[in-house]
């Protein structure tokens, strides 16, 4: 069995790992003209961690990353509305991953030209268009001039291309472009001392407007980290397009953020001053897709963004994405035919990323900040009087466990 995969980013590759693990062929194909470590930092959580543990990488990832060991969720005031312990420190048996994104995709790259070998990965190939009968699948790739590259024959095709898929377009034509809510995100990383146990994150403020800060990696010296930062804020009521396309690699503008950053008061870190202290940031227009009602199509299927993007919520995109890659390789190892795998992946993994797609609408665990700050605009002297601890326990946990990776004792008080 073979499997054609367009993208190179963490679910395709991720996937091509899955798939050599079980004994499978593949060759995937990046559009890019070679695979880049773009974007700054995100989290990983246990759930995604053990999946890539059980392929061998947790060393390397322990390496380049920080382990996540406590989030605090505040208002934009800075006052706690909850904190709980995170990856090894809340009970898992693997850590959560605070990490720079192209770190994370590096030691997934560098795994997958170690196993399956470098001429698997073709780079300056995007998909086009493919054509599929029963007895399998070709695919047709395209460099940016529109120029034709070259073709693949397999037995599926696997589509995790992002946001903008080719293959989601070719799927759902009258789709259209990506919603945009009217947040934009701004997200920049800089060497600057440790906070708290040096392994904290914080979230302060909700869904219109909300900071986030947390260290993806050792620092320049001892007592520094790389910090990562990002600030979401509400711009636009989201009637009309961005102005400018989503893009992970679009610089943003200082004079555009700063006004937004000292509406937030945020106690540990000097957030202005990382902010100055970081030489250039992204943007990046919060987007996501409404959930399909099929993913697959004979030997054709999505996975990660191109299946079911969703907004910077809850820590779940690229967790989310290895999870797919998981899923849809013990589906074909289970089947007695492709089609059928991609059947029972579908059925198992679109109903549960279309619940997640909603609730990070609605802010995800973080909406415990939106309530509390509904409650009291101004700010309060026991957050208990705002909103009970039970109350503030159902919204962050109740995510946990529609994500798939809540445990008994992470909540603390």
């Amino acid at each position: 069995m073979k499997a054609i995969i367009a993208g190179g980013g963490i679910g395709g590759l991720t996937t091509a790992l899955m798939l050599r693990d079980r004994g499978f062929d593949c060759e995937l194909f990046e559009q890019s003209d070679s695979i880049r470590e773009l974007g700054v930092g995100i989290n990983t959580l246990p759930h995604a961690i053990r999946e890539l543990t059980e392929l061998g990488l947790l060393e390397r990832l322990d390496s380049v990353a920080v382990r996540t060991a406590e989030l605090f969720y505040l208002t934009r005031h800075g006052q706690q509305v909850w904190h709980e312990k995170r990856g090894i420190d809340a009970g898992h048996d693997v850590p959560q991953f605070s990490i720079h994104r192209g770190r994370l995709q590096r030691v997934i790259h560098k795994a997958v030209i170690e196993r399956l070998g470098a001429d698997v990965v073709h780079t300056g190939c995007q998909l086009g268009a493919f054509t599929q009968e029963e007895g399998g699948v070709t695919a047709h790739f395209f460099d940016r001039t529109g120029a034709k590259v070259t073709s693949a024959r397999g037995d599926i095709l696997i589509g995790a291309d992002g946001i903008h898929s080719t293959l989601r377009r070719t799927l759902f034509p009258e789709e259209g472009p990506p919603c945009w809510n009217g947040l934009m995100l701004w997200r920049g990383a800089a060497d600057w001392p440790a906070f708290l146990t040096g392994r904290s994150m914080l979230i302060a403020g909700g869904l219109n407007a909300k900071a986030v800060i947390y260290p993806i990696a050792e620092g320049s010296v001892p007592t520094h980290r790389l910090t990562n930062w990002a600030v979401l804020v509400r711009v636009s009521d989201g009637s009309t397009p961005p102005q400018r396309r989503e893009d992970w690699s679009r610089m943003g503008k200082r004079e555009e953020l700063m006004p937004h950053v000292k509406n937030f008061s945020i106690p540990y870190v000097d957030f202005a001053a990382l902010i100055a202290a970081t030489p250039e940031f992204w943007e990046y227009p919060c987007c996501d897709r409404d959930p399909l009602p099929y993913w697959s199509q004979g030997r054709v299927t999505l996975l990660g963004d191109a299946a079911h993007p969703m907004y910077p919520v809850g820590s779940n995109g690229a967790s989310q994405a290895i999870l797919d890659a998981r899923c849809l390789a013990d589906a074909l190892v289970r089947a007695e035919h492709p089609r059928q795998a991609l059947v029972a992946y579908e059925k198992q993994r679109l109903p549960m990323t279309a619940e997640i797609v909603a609730a990070n609408r609605r802010g995800g665990p973080e909406g415990v900040i939106d309530a509390v700050e509904e409650l009291a605009p101004q700010g309060f002297k026991d957050v208990d009087a705002v909103l009970s601890y039970e109350a503030r326990e159902a919204i962050v946990r109740g995510y946990a466990v529609k994500a798939g990776f809540a445990t008994e004792r992470a909540a603390k008080r």
